[in-house]
């Protein structure tokens, strides 16, 4: 609950911050893609500003998650493998336990003169 509390917190402030961003900087800007001719460019982009803004923040967003989730990589690898060790190893309790119980079973219905004759010397 606290974390939800702080999150409204944060992210109320936020929105409001970047909702009057987009109002005060709503004219537009020209993007000139073209480094050659700056002043008649084959390639330019007419944007409002806080489209570039935006733009580059969703950008940057995109590639820290990318940046994380290929640094972690090796973690999610490590933890594959050790599931796949844990339901061998299940597997591997699993049959033991079956015959554990097929060898008891056989041991009930087996004849019990020889226990007895162990137990009487």
């Amino acid at each position: 609950m606290l974390r939800r509390i702080a999150l409204l917190l944060v992210a109320f402030p936020a929105t409001a911050l970047l909702i009057a961003l987009a109002i005060a900087n709503r004219h537009a800007v020209r993007l000139v893609l073209d480094p050659f001719r700056p002043e008649t460019p084959a390639i330019s982009v007419m944007l409002p500003f806080y489209a570039y803004v935006f733009g580059a923040l969703i950008l940057g967003v995109l590639l820290g998650g990318t940046a994380v989730w290929m640094g972690q990589g090796r973690w999610r690898r490590t933890a594959r493998n050790r599931a796949q060790e844990a339901m061998r190893w299940q597997a591997e309790a699993d049959r033991l336990t079956r015959e554990r119980d097929a060898t008891v079973a056989t041991e009930r219905g087996a004849p019990r003169g020889r226990l007895v004759a162990l137990g009487g010397r």
